[in-house]
C-alpha cells in the first residue's frame, strides 16, 4: 500500500511539474480564452486556421462512417469498445499522430482524451492554439490491447485509413508523437531519440510517383512526458520549430 501511494504522488507530481513547464494551467476552450488565461495575444487569424470546406468534413465523415468503424481487417476489431478516428479542424495547417487509442480513447472513441490527451492538450495550448485549431489522430484506430505498441500487421491494415485522413486535410505541418509513429510515417527503424529535433520529408501517396511532401516534426509522445518530465524541453523545441515554420508567435523560453 505505501509503494502504491508513493508510486502515486511522484507520478502526480511529475504531472504537475510537467504542466508548470507548459505554463497551463487549464484546458483552453478557444484561443480567445487561452491569449486571456496566457497574456498572450491570441495568433492571427490567418496563422491559426481557416474553417474547412463542406468537402472535407463530409469525406471525413465518410470514411469514419462507412469503413473505419466497420473496419475488421486486423485482430483489433475483437476487442475494441470504439474505434477512434481523429478529432479537430478538417482543415488544420498542423496534425498530431499517435500511435493508438488509450483506455479512456476507447472507452469515448476521442483520441487523446486520457492523462496524456491533458497533456497534449496543454502543449497545443502552449503553442497558443486550442484542440479546435489543429487535428489530432493515431496510426491505428483501435486499442492495442494492454496499451501495448501497435504490431507490424495492424499498423499495414490501418494505416491507408491515416494516409486519407491526410489527403483530406492537406496539413502543412506533421507532428509524430512517438516512436511507433515516427518509424511509420517515416518508414524507418532510427530511435526517436535520433529522429526528433529536426524536420523530415514525409511522403503522401505512392512513393514511385510525384508524390506530395509534407515536413514532419517528431517528437516525444506526451505518455513518456509524464514517465519523463526532464525530457519536457526537448519536447518544447521541437514543438517551437513547428511554430516558427507555422509563423506563430513563440514565447520566452521557460525554465
Amino acid at each position: 500500500m505505501t509503494t502504491d501511494k508513493t508510486a502515486t504522488g511522484k507520478a502526480l507530481k511529475q504531472f504537475v511539474q510537467t504542466d508548470q513547464f507548459w505554463n497551463v494551467n487549464e484546458v483552453p476552450v478557444s484561443t480567445e480564452a487561452l491569449a486571456a488565461q496566457t497574456g498572450r495575444p491570441a495568433p492571427a487569424a490567418a496563422a491559426r486556421k481557416s474553417g474547412p470546406t463542406r468537402e472535407q468534413v463530409e469525406q471525413l465523415e465518410a470514411l469514419d462512417e462507412q469503413h473505419v468503424k466497420t473496419c475488421q481487417k486486423c485482430g483489433l476489431h475483437t476487442t475494441r469498445n470504439h474505434t477512434v478516428f481523429g478529432a479537430g479542424n478538417a482543415n488544420a495547417r498542423l496534425v498530431f499522430v499517435g500511435e493508438g487509442p488509450g483506455a479512456e480513447e476507447d472507452r469515448q472513441g476521442i483520441p487523446f482524451v486520457g492523462r496524456a490527451g491533458q497533456l497534449l492538450t496543454k502543449m497545443i495550448a502552449a503553442m497558443g492554439l486550442t484542440r479546435d485549431d489543429v487535428y489530432i489522430t493515431n496510426i491505428v484506430k483501435c486499442r492495442p490491447p494492454n496499451n501495448r505498441d501497435p504490431a507490424s500487421e495492424e499498423i499495414v491494415a490501418c494505416s491507408p485509413y491515416l494516409m486519407e485522413q491526410l489527403r483530406i486535410i492537406d496539413p502543412e505541418v506533421i507532428v509524430a508523437l512517438g516512436a511507433p509513429a515516427s518509424k511509420t510515417l517515416l518508414q524507418t527503424s532510427a530511435p526517436i531519440g535520433r529522429l526528433r529535433g529536426q524536420y523530415h520529408e514525409f511522403k503522401l501517396g505512392d512513393f514511385m510517383t510525384d508524390a506530395q511532401t509534407i515536413p514532419l516534426m517528431p517528437t516525444f509522445h506526451p505518455a513518456y512526458l509524464l514517465r519523463s518530465p526532464d525530457q519536457k524541453k526537448k519536447a518544447w523545441d521541437d514543438l517551437q520549430q513547428v511554430m516558427a515554420l507555422l509563423n506563430l508567435p513563440i514565447p520566452g523560453r521557460r525554465t
